[in-house]
């Protein structure tokens, strides 16, 4: 790595926005796994200190080194047991979907306040601490958007993997558990000959605009 662009004033920019709503985007997401989870019989993650938006209950310590480095990390997943639901099924399914469904959320109501922020009220403002503020929703934005799609993908460890088990007859679903440990490879040859991004630049791309779109539909 190169030192003097990786102290350079664009890079710490970078790095100021861009920490903060990855913070805030892992911490939602796992919060949200923890609280579906417990609200369906499972406290598993509640008395692993999980039922909280604090991201030092959930920060892993190579995804938070990655964080602050490549500025996409990841977060500890949180504990679930299935057994504990009263449909195990149906429980999986929902606790699964919690945390894209949180990132989504997210991502609308940041994207909302941003619109409002940038074009509303700050559009004649040139206080750098507004635009540092503003800058920081945006990647909230954005990354909650992305964040959504990426772990929608029905590879494991992924949430779209046990969304994807739930939905299948009892048999394959079994067969797609037994065999699940094998499929991590597959989302490492995506990461590491980059079609993940070409995926993420296309399908996360599109949610961005989606939820662009639909916010000035309703604020424009």
């Amino acid at each position: 790595m190169n030192l003097s662009s990786w102290f350079s004033s664009n890079n710490i920019q970078q790095i100021l926005y861009s920490v903060p709503a990855l913070l805030i985007a892992l911490s939602f997401h796992e919060f949200a796994h923890a609280y579906v989870s417990y609200k369906l019989g499972d406290d598993t993650a509640k008395n692993m200190g999980r039922l909280t938006v604090n991201p030092l209950a959930h920060l892993d310590f190579l995804g938070t080194i990655c964080l602050i480095l490549l500025r996409f990390g990841w977060a500890k997943p949180v504990g679930i047991n299935p057994n504990k639901f009263k449909n195990r099924r149906s429980g999986m399914l929902l606790t699964a979907l919690a945390g894209p469904a949180m990132n989504f959320l997210l991502a609308l109501i940041s994207g909302f306040l941003y619109f409002i922020l940038k074009y509303m009220l700050f559009a004649s403002s040139s206080s750098v601490a507004a635009m540092v503020f503003v800058n920081i929703v945006y990647y909230i934005f954005v990354y909650n958007a992305f964040l959504c799609v990426f772990n929608l993908i029905p590879l494991p460890p992924l949430d779209g993997s046990k969304v994807l088990a739930s939905m299948l007859p009892q048999k394959l679903e079994y067969k797609f558990y037994q065999y699940e440990k094998y499929m991590y490879f597959a989302l490492l040859i995506l990461i590491f000959t980059g079609m993940i991004s070409r995926i993420m630049s296309v399908l996360g791309g599109g949610l961005i605009n989606f939820i662009w779109h639909f916010i000035i539909n309703i604020l424009g």
